[in-house]
């Protein structure tokens, strides 16, 4: 289908993509990689009147370390983190996740961020970032707010994120040493994960278990008081509400998510 007619603006600063959206409000919407948003315009359940273009903003991709803290520009593009040192040091799930995404047509265009904000529970990243226990930055008129990932996601496609703010940078505690592990099911290698699990340390992150990405509270309560990690794998299901398709009813994922559970507890070293 073709969208519906709008305004294209290209921001050159992160400065004037917050005068731009705080012109335009909620008429405009933000343009990184472009993965979630065109798709949703040429189906028309999204039609802004004004596109936003903070592709160029060279500001928001980086990777740095700041004290005990990895700090991502929410403009990163996959390909660039899957293959950056500083992450392969300090949040070597960020970067492995970030090589799984689709294919590499989308790995060198999608952005980190765009995910974050699109808060599609059958996304990758978010759920890696919120077992990664992440913090995002919005910028707005107001200033700088600092958002833990697990208040973050509100629902499907739903975030706390006002029309007049713009996602910065993910701040994640620095993952070195700690054991990691991920595993999704997929139909083909380039879909969406049908299930995925994240697991950092003793944190675990849900794909597709429910509306948002979800903790496997229950695994991680278990592991605490003790639990091995195949009796924790067990719990992984509990408290979820995981959605009910042809293709995979809620109680075939609620088995994956158990079965991908204990894979990925393994590979993190945990017995």
């Amino acid at each position: 289908m073709i969208p519906a007619g709008f305004a294209y603006r290209r921001a050159s600063t992160v400065d004037e993509a917050l005068a731009l959206l705080a012109e335009h409000g909620e008429d405009a919407k933000l343009l990184a990689g472009g993965h979630s948003l065109l798709p949703l315009m040429k189906l028309r359940f999204a039609a802004p009147e004004v596109v936003v273009d903070i592709a160029p903003l060279r500001e928001l991709k980086f990777v740095r370390t700041e004290g005990d803290e990895v700090v991502i520009g929410a403009l990163s593009r996959y390909h660039d983190l899957e293959r950056d040192p500083v992450l392969a040091e300090h949040a070597p799930l960020i970067a492995h996740v970030s090589g799984s995404v689709g294919d590499p047509q989308v790995r060198h265009r999608g952005t980190i961020g765009g995910s974050l904000v699109h808060a599609d529970s059958a996304a990758d990243l978010p759920a890696a970032v919120l077992a990664a226990d992440g913090t995002l930055v919005a910028r707005g008129p107001d200033g700088e707010r600092r958002i833990p990932a697990a208040e973050f996601f509100l629902g499907p496609f739903t975030t706390p994120l006002e029309p007049d703010e713009l996602l910065t940078e993910i701040r994640l505690p620095s993952q070195a040493g700690l054991g990691w592990g991920f595993e999704k099911f997929t139909r083909r290698a380039i879909d969406w994960a049908i299930v995925g699990v994240a697991v950092v340390g003793r944190s675990v992150g849900l794909i597709n278990m429910g509306g948002t990405p979800l903790r496997a509270s229950a695994t991680e309560r278990a592991l605490a008081d003790g639990a091995t990690a195949a009796e924790a794998a067990k719990l992984a299901a509990e408290g979820t509400s995981p959605p009910e398709e042809p293709h995979a009813t809620a109680e075939y994922r609620r088995h994956l998510a158990r079965v991908l559970t204990g894979r990925a507890l393994s590979a993190a070293g945990i017995a």
